[in-house]
C-alpha cells in the first residue's frame, strides 16, 4: 500500500494520470467540532440532510406501526408492475458495458497511475469484496431461491379469469419435466446471482476509483459525474446525488440485516428451541419464534438479534478496515467454503459437479429469455422476483461499489472488470448448484418434503439437516450469517461515513459508529413495520432513483477513461 497519502487519507496518484483541475478541496464544506470526547467532521448538508430524515422516518415507523406496514404493503406491488421494464433494461445496459471494457483498449488503463500496485493480495481482494457483496444473500437464499424454482416450474403455468397468468414459475414453466424443471430453476436463481448483480457493482466500483485514484475528485459518488455536471458536483446536483447514495445504502443493507436476522432467529430456534411448532409454543430462551402460525412469533427475538450483531458490528467498527473487515471477511471465506466443501462431498458429488456445467449452459441459454424487459407473460417472476433483486443489488451498489473501490487501487480496468465480474458470478453458480442441488435432490431422489415445505429462513437447516453432522454444519451457519451480518454492517457504516464526510476516508470514528447503530435501527423497524414486505418495499423505493443514476454513470466512466493514457 502506498504511503503517498493526501490531507484527507486517499493514495496520491503514481505515474502518469490525467488530474481534474478544480478549485474545490475535499471537505472544504464539512462542519468540525466534537460533543464532549466525541469528534465529528461532517458535510453539510449531506449528513444533515440525511441523518435527520432517517431518524425522523425511525421514529414514524415506531410511532405508527400499522399505518407504516399499510404503506409498504401497497408500495412495494406498485413500484414493480410499474417499474419493471426499467430495472430489466437498465440491468441489460450494465453487463453490455462492462463486458465492452473488457475487450476495449480502455481496459489497458490502471487505477492509481501507471505506476500503481495493488494494495492486496487476490486472496485477501476477492475475500473482501465477495464477503460485502452478497454473503447474506447466499445464505439465505442458497437453498430457497432454486428450490421454489424448481417447484413453480414443476406446477406449470395457471392463468386467472382476467387471462393473466397467477402462477410465479419463470418464463414457460416445464410442467410434468423433472430435468427441465430443474434446469430451469437453477437458471432463473443465477441469473438473479450471475453478471447482472455483478455489474451493477463493478459500475459503481470503477467510478469511484477512476475519479478518486486517477482524477484527484473525492470518494463520493459525486465525483463520478464531473465529466457531466462540471463544477456544478460540488453544489446541489452532487448533494442531492451523495444523498441518493446514503438513502439506497441505508435501506439495501437493511433489507439485507433483516433478511440475516430473520435466518439466525430461525436456526437458533431450529437447533436450540423447545416447544412444538404445530401447537404454537415453539420458543428460543422463553421467546416465541419459529411457529407454524406466524402470529403466535414475538420480534423480539429479531431485535434482540439486531442490537447483539450490531454490537459486535461497532467493534468492529472500531478496529478499522484492516484490523476488522479484512480479518472477518477471511474468516467468513474460510467458514464458506469449509462448508461448501463438506456439503458438496457428502451430499451426492457427481451430480452436483455435473450439474454445474448444466447449470451454467442452462444460464447461458435462458439468458436472452431472461433478460427480457419487454412483452413477458411470466409476470410475477419478472416482477416479483427479478425486479426486487435488481432494485436491491442497486440500491446496494454504493456501499459495495465504494467498497470495492477503497481496495482495488493498482488493478487495470480489464483486470478489474474479468475479477468483479466473472469471478464472483462462477461462485455463486458454484454455490446454488451445490446448496440448490442438494436440496432439490432431497425432494426428488428421496422424497424428503419437509424442506420444501419449510419457510424460506428455515430451509437452510432443514437441507443440512438430513446431512451427517446436521448440528456443527448448522451452527456454522448460523455463524456465517452473523459474520456476514457484521462486516455488511461495518462496511456500509464506513461507506455512507465517506460520503456523509465528504469524501474524507479518515474522519473521526464515532460518526461510523452512529450510522452502524442507525443501520441496525432502521432493520429493526421495518421488520416491526411489515416484516419482508415492508424491507423489500424500502429497498425498491430507494433503488429506483438510483437506477438512472448508475446508467448517467456508464456515460461518465467512459469520458473520464478516454482521457487516461491507456
Amino acid at each position: 500500500m502506498t504511503d503517498n497519502l493526501t490531507p484527507e487519507g486517499i493514495p496520491e496518484p503514481e505515474g502518469e494520470v490525467n488530474l481534474i483541475d478544480t478549485d474545490y478541496s475535499i471537505g472544504q464544506d464539512n462542519i468540525e467540532g466534537s460533543v464532549g470526547p466525541f469528534g465529528f467532521d461532517i458535510h453539510n448538508p449531506v449528513f444533515l440532510v440525511s441523518g435527520l430524515t432517517i431518524v425522523a422516518f425511525v421514529f414514524y415507523a415506531l410511532a405508527l406501526p400499522d399505518q407504516a406496514a399499510d404503506m409498504f404493503g401497497r408500495l412495494r406491488p406498485f413500484l414493480t408492475s410499474t417499474f419493471d421494464w426499467f430495472f430489466l433494461g437498465a440491468a441489460n445496459i450494465f453487463v453490455l458495458f462492462c463486458l465492452l471494457l473488457i475487450v476495449l483498449p480502455l481496459g489497458n488503463v490502471r487505477l492509481g497511475g501507471d505506476e500503481a500496485t495493488p494494495d492486496y493480495s487476490y486472496i485477501g481482494w476477492f475475500a473482501m469484496l465477495f464477503a460485502a457483496g452478497m454473503g447474506i444473500g447466499l445464505m439465505f437464499y442458497g437453498v430457497s431461491e432454486p428450490l421454489s424454482h424448481y417447484s413453480t416450474s414443476m406446477g406449470g403455468i395457471t392463468v386467472g379469469e382476467d387471462g393473466v397468468r397467477t402462477d410465479w414459475a419463470p418464463l414457460g414453466a416445464a410442467a410434468g419435466d423433472e430435468t427441465g424443471a430443474i434446469r430451469l430453476g437453477m437458471s432463473a436463481t443465477i441469473f438473479h446471482w450471475g453478471l447482472h448483480p455483478w455489474a451493477i457493482y463493478a459500475i459503481v466500483a470503477l467510478a469511484l476509483a477512476l475519479f478518486t485514484y486517477n482524477k484527484g475528485l473525492p470518494l463520493t459518488i459525486r465525483s463520478a459525474f464531473y465529466p457531466i455536471f462540471g463544477e456544478r458536483i460540488w453544489g446541489w446536483w452532487g448533494h442531492v446525488v451523495d444523498t441518493l447514495a446514503v438513502f439506497a445504502t441505508l435501506f439495501g443493507l437493511a433489507t439485507s440485516l433483516g433478511l440475516g436476522a430473520k435466518q439466525a432467529a430461525s436456526g437458533l430456534t431450529f437447533l436450540f428451541g423447545t416447544g412444538d411448532s404445530e401447537a404454537g409454543t415453539r420458543a428460543f430462551l422463553g421467546i416465541p419464534y419459529g411457529n407454524a402460525d406466524p402470529a403466535v412469533d414475538s420480534t423480539m427475538l429479531l431485535v434482540l438479534l439486531i442490537t447483539a450483531i450490531t454490537a459486535i458490528a461497532l467493534l468492529s467498527v472500531v478496529r478499522g478496515l484492516d484490523g476488522g473487515v479484512k480479518v472477518l471477511s477471511e474468516i467468513n471465506m474460510g467458514l464458506a467454503a469449509l462448508l461448501l466443501v463438506f456439503v458438496l462431498l457428502v451430499g451426492p458429488t457427481m451430480a452436483i459437479l455435473t450439474g454445474f456445467g448444466a447449470n451454467l449452459w442452462a444460464y447461458i441459454q435462458n439468458l436472452p429469455a431472461l433478460s427480457m424487459p419487454f412483452g413477458r407473460d411470466d409476470v410475477n417472476f419478472a416482477q416479483g422476483w427479478t425486479s426486487f433483486y435488481w432494485a436491491w443489488w442497486i440500491s446496494w451498489s454504493p456501499f459495495v461499489g465504494m467498497f470495492i473501490a477503497r481496495v482495488s487501487r493498482g488493478r487495470t480496468v480489464r483486470e478489474f472488470v474479468i475479477a468483479v465480474l466473472l469471478v464472483p458470478s462462477l461462485v455463486c453458480v458454484l454455490w446454488m448448484s451445490v446448496f440448490g442441488g442438494v436440496a432439490i435432490q432431497q425432494v426428488v431422489q428421496d422424497g424428503y418434503t419437509a424442506v420444501q415445505d419449510a419457510s424460506l429462513e428455515v430451509q437452510l437447516f432443514e437441507m443440512l439437516k438430513e446431512l451427517p453432522l446436521a448440528t456443527i454444519t448448522s451452527v456454522i451457519g448460523i455463524v456465517l450469517v452473523i459474520v456476514f451480518f457484521v462486516t455488511s454492517s461495518d462496511s456500509g457504516s464506513l461507506v455512507i461515513d465517506t460520503i456523509t464526510a465528504g469524501g474524507k476516508i479518515d474522519a473521526p470514528v464515532p460518526q461510523r459508529v452512529f450510522w452502524a447503530t442507525f443501520e441496525g435501527a432502521v432493520a429493526i423497524v421495518l421488520l416491526l413495520g411489515g416484516g419482508l414486505t415492508a424491507l423489500q418495499a424500502a429497498v425498491i423505493s430507494t433503488g429506483l432513483p438510483f437506477t438512472l443514476v448508475l446508467l448517467l454513470m456508464c456515460f461518465a466512466i467512459f469520458r473520464g477513461l478516454m482521457s487516461e493514457r491507456r
